[in-house]
């Protein structure tokens, strides 16, 4: 498959960076892992590696706090933390200001090199955005962004059948039954009512509608002070890619498809840009983040091109993995890089699926927004992990 095929099929998809905006069962696809040789990593001697300590160390801090018996799923690669402790307690040793050969050193010494073969691989890209918002409800600002409801209920279901491993709904109990919650378009004809508290008022409905899909943003205040806000739960309805109705119904060419060219048909149709969102039921709650971020799913902030959101059936969250997409990096050459696994998303799904994080302003906007590449990736296991596909 071409690159700009994969592209065209990921803009009809719109791949969500928010987690768990659906409990959509996607069957788990065949998938193995070869074992190889550092050499075999390309650009493995020019990348600059030391510019993913930041997320190692992150990912690292995260599984030293945990116990040597929990499980980092997928169990039968990542294994249980104790298996990756010894590592994690030598890169603590490692100076922030490291040099590349101090990583690389790191890295080939603790860990093994596999090959993901699966699916053939598609890689987008995605960003931390930002708005203009106002902490109070006035003239300009008139679209709300929901703190997380005191009665919503987030189910993992992986926790009751492990046929359900990765699979979560949401809803509201009522007499002792579950029951789901209410879609977009009821949440925002004011269906929650005082349930639910407004974290910030912003100031273009089209701007809060891609906030959702991409999960975490920084708001700018009218008074100058910057909000960073992200995921904290989501309605548990399915997420529909709006770019895929825009194409079925004639509205924007499917060659022209874009995220560009589905924002511009937005504000080009006052008139139907409401009834169109509103096709997307799932609906996302946010809250304050503050220090660092975004935050991904494994709890830590992300790094600027060195995070990777990855279908956690599929690879640890935690793991460094070795990226080789056909698409650009920063400065134009290909993207041949030294990532960390610290993420997911609602339509992160494959063997061979990865959504780098580009960080925020206009040049992430640039790298993430036309993003959809062929590929592959290697992880980096712990050389202790004991797995049943070791070679």
């Amino acid at each position: 498959m071409t690159s700009r095929c994969l592209w065209l099929l990921t803009v009809l998809a719109l791949a969500a960076c928010a987690p768990d905006q659906a409990p959509d069962r996607a069957e788990k696809q065949p998938v193995s892992y070869q074992r190889t040789d550092f050499s075999a990593l390309p650009a493995w001697n020019s990348d600059r590696v030391s510019e993913a300590l930041p997320a190692l160390k992150r990912s690292c801090g995260k599984l030293r706090r945990q116990a040597d018996t929990d499980t980092i799923a997928p169990a039968e690669i990542g294994g249980t933390v104790a298996a990756w402790r010894e590592a994690c307690d030598s890169l603590s040793r490692l100076s922030d200001a490291s040099g590349d050969g101090a990583v690389r050193d790191f890295l080939t010494t603790w860990f093994d090199v596999y090959e993901v073969r699966g699916s053939e691989g598609l890689f987008t890209g995605y960003y931390e955005p930002e708005l203009n918002g106002s902490l109070e409800r006035r003239a300009g600002f008139e679209t709300p962004l929901l703190a997380r409801p005191s009665d919503l209920v987030l189910v993992n279901l992986g926790e009751w059948r492990t046929g359900l491993r990765g699979e979560r709904i949401a809803g509201r109990l009522r007499s002792g039954r579950l029951i789901p919650y209410e879609s977009r378009a009821e949440i925002e004809t004011g269906a929650l009512g005082d349930n639910v508290e407004t974290l910030v008022w912003l100031d273009d409905p089209i701007d809060a509608f891609f906030l959702h899909i991409q999960g975490s943003g920084r708001v700018r205040l009218d008074d100058g002070r910057v909000l960073r806000v992200g995921y904290d739960g989501h309605n548990g309805h399915s997420y529909y890619p709006i770019g895929r109705y825009l194409v079925d119904s004639g509205e924007i060419d499917k060659e022209a498809i874009s995220l560009q060219t589905i924002r511009a048909w937005l504000r080009a149709n006052p008139d139907q840009m409401r009834g169109v969102m509103d096709l997307n039921p799932s609906y996302i709650f946010f809250r304050r983040i503050d220090g660092d971020g975004p935050i991904g799913a494994q709890g830590v902030a992300l790094t600027a091109g060195r995070s990777l959101a990855v279908d956690r059936r599929y690879i640890p969250l935690g793991a460094p993995v070795w990226l080789d997409v056909d698409y650009p990096d920063e400065s134009g050459n290909p993207l041949q890089r030294l990532v960390v696994a610290q993420d997911t998303g609602g339509a992160i799904k494959g063997a061979v699926r990865g959504d780098v994080f580009w960080g925020h302003g206009p040049t992430a906007a640039e790298k993430a927004g036309p993003m959809a590449a062929s590929g592959r990736y290697f992880v980096l296991l712990p050389k202790n992990l004991d797995i049943a596909f070791k070679q």
